[in-house]
């Protein structure tokens, strides 16, 4: 009987350390990584700000703010100068670098990671309008606002209230505070009552028969332009439900 020659087993590959393996992903976040990095480049490229209305704007505790912005400013994101008698922060251009990567996961999580995660929009009922009329330009359906030269002017009554301009022009959106120079379109609303139609929480149709919003100006109306979580996540739900009809049916 003729033997068999047995072959030894071939060498496992040595597993390499991670300083090891260039990995363009993961040395970037090396350097942004941290939970608030982000965060902060993200409400600075709006312009400078001080350190309680970064607070504000975040929440962040104090000691960790603190904390974030001197590791922002030794890594060259952010240069801290005096306004006034207090300092205020301004990102740098190498901050303002990040911009490109603040905007996909802002349209990430708005237009995916919500519905991925089966988050419940309902939870941002509370949220106040300024945040959510900041983060329009991260909402803008592109393809609808191509070629569009639109202002909205929002008037806002009660707790959180304010004016603000938002403007769409050829496919961008800026949002600033204050009145329009001309507005197409003028929207006057209670700041809770405004906030739940923007996000989709309410239907627009029932507050202004209601009349706890009105609209003055052209016909145009502001959900066609930009994505509205609500929605979203209701589609996402109908489609789950469907789902699970049709495998209920199979299996009986």
């Amino acid at each position: 009987m003729a033997s068999r020659s047995v072959k030894s087993p071939r060498p496992a590959a040595p597993m390499l350390p991670p300083g090891q393996i260039f990995c363009p992903v993961g040395r970037a976040l090396d350097v942004i990584g941290d939970r608030w990095t982000l965060v902060l480049v993200r409400q600075l490229l709006d312009g400078p700000k001080g350190f309680q209305e970064l607070r504000i704007r975040t929440g962040i505790a104090p000691r960790v703010l603190s904390s974030r912005l001197r590791k922002l400013a030794a890594g060259g994101f952010v240069a801290a100068h005096k306004n006034g008698t207090r300092p205020a922060y301004a990102v740098t251009e190498k901050g303002r670098a990040l911009e490109p990567i603040i905007a996909a996961l802002a349209r990430w999580y708005l237009r995916h990671g919500l519905e991925d995660l089966n988050v419940d929009p309902n939870r941002f009922s509370a949220t106040s309008a300024q945040s959510i009329l900041e983060s329009l330009p991260f909402l803008l359906r592109e393809d609808r606002a191509e070629g569009v030269d639109l202002t909205f002017e929002i008037r806002l009554s009660g707790l959180g209230g304010g004016v603000w301009t938002v403007r769409i022009v050829n496919g961008s959106c800026t949002v600033n505070a204050g009145f329009a120079d001309h507005a197409d379109v003028r929207y006057t609303a209670d700041a809770r009552v405004w906030c739940a139609v923007a996000l989709g929480i309410t239907d627009p149709r029932e507050v202004y028969r209601d009349g706890r919003m009105s609209k003055d100006g052209a016909r145009e109306a502001m959900d066609h332009y930009f994505h509205q979580i609500s929605r979203a996540h209701e589609a996402k739900s109908k489609a789950t439900k469907a789902s699970r009809a049709r495998k209920a049916r199979s299996s009986a």
